[in-house]
């Protein structure tokens, strides 16, 4: 499995931002907000790791890539929306999982969510949602490097 090593939450940033970037192309994305008729469901980014590993400074560099300023964590309110302008996406979906359950979020309406292929989703802590988060999803583990501000990236396959 690739693993990336970030030696600054600023690095942490800018890799999460080449990703989103990566997947709005990837989408058939271009400047005039181009679309790929054929996606059939959202694309979700799912994030683990330990309390502290960088999964929020991962999810507000990712929430740059995609054109938003500031991404405050949706930890108390669970999930967040957040609407693009001119990407092959309309809507940034936010989540935090560390405060619930997939049942809960079954009840929020995942499911119709992450059917859409109009949403770009980050889920961190998906790890308490692996049941209901499609096989398909990019899986990112986050852990603590050796020195203080080192992170590492890896990414794994969903099990």
């Amino acid at each position: 499995m690739p693993t990336y090593q970030s030696s600054s939450s600023a690095a942490t940033k800018r890799f999460a931002k080449e990703l989103a970037q990566k997947i709005i192309s990837a989408r058939g994305g271009s400047a005039l907000g181009g679309r790929n008729k054929t996606a059939k469901k959202a694309v979700i980014t799912a994030l683990t790791g330990e309390l502290g590993a960088g999964k929020t400074t991962f999810a507000q560099g990712f929430a740059s890539g995609l054109g938003i300023k500031g991404a405050p964590s949706p930890t108390f309110i669970l999930m967040r929306n957040t609407k693009l302008k001119n990407k092959p996406f309309k809507n940034f979906i936010h989540i935090d999982a560390y405060r619930a359950t997939a049942p809960d979020f079954l009840k929020l309406g995942f499911k119709k969510i992450a059917a859409d292929p109009d949403n770009v989703i980050l889920v961190e802590w998906a790890d308490r949602l692996k049941k209901i988060i499609s096989k398909s999803a990019i899986w990112l583990k986050l852990g603590h490097g050796k020195k203080e501000n080192e992170r590492t990236i890896t990414e794994v396959k969903s099990s």
